[in-house]
């Protein structure tokens, strides 16, 4: 049996990440979406468990005291963060785990483990990206330049992670991840395969 992998899909707000991820994995059923956990309260429209794990304050807090996470991050004055035992258990049973992080989570990720896939979804231009953006019309002229600013600093440390898929396309951009997990998969290091020597 096949080792399960950690995959992680980072991109810039508004470049697409999300339906290209829906893409890949309605292509490869097989995959696992983590759910990561958070202390911000509950929408009407979501439910524990499955957009996030909700939890306590204290609780995520003793989570990093235990060091159980595989990345964490605050934003709003709230904790968002990856638990890494399902992962672990996930892989152990042959089960890839993609995980949909923001960079500044994934590069904290680099730091603690080297056997993950990487995948950095760029837009083709800053220029497009911004024109994506903006075209949305949905959010307040200050917030917008802040998010300017965050997709710039993500684009400039794309570099870090094994591969950079550009999304101008949104069947091509799936395809190049469909060949990235593919190649990825028979590498031989994540083959449990006992290759025996021919009797003579």
């Amino acid at each position: 049996m096949k080792k399960g992998r950690i995959i992680i899909l980072s991109g810039p707000s508004g470049v697409g990440k999300g339906t290209v991820l829906r893409e890949v994995m309605r292509r490869r059923p097989e995959l696992r979406f983590s759910i990561s956990a958070t202390t911000r309260p509950i929408r009407p429209s979501e439910t524990d468990g499955v957009n996030y794990h909700f939890i306590s304050r204290e609780a995520f807090e003793k989570l990093i005291a235990d060091d159980a996470l595989l990345e964490y991050v605050t934003y709003a004055n709230n904790y968002y963060g990856t638990p890494e035992k399902p992962l672990d258990e996930a892989n152990a049973q042959g089960i890839s785990v993609v995980l949909e992080i923001e960079a500044q989570g994934a590069l904290k990720v680099f730091e603690r483990r080297d056997d993950v896939i990487s995948i950095f979804i760029a837009p083709p231009s800053y220029a497009e990206l911004e024109r994506r953006l903006v075209g949305r019309g949905d959010t307040a002229p200050e917030i917008m330049q802040e998010r300017l600013r965050i997709a710039r600093w993500e684009c400039e440390v794309a570099k870090k992670y094994q591969y950079i898929v550009v999304n101008d396309n949104i069947e091509r951009a799936a395809d190049q991840i469909d060949a990235i997990l593919t190649a990825e998969g028979c590498r031989a290091e994540y083959q449990s395969m006992i290759l025996f020597e021919e009797e003579k």
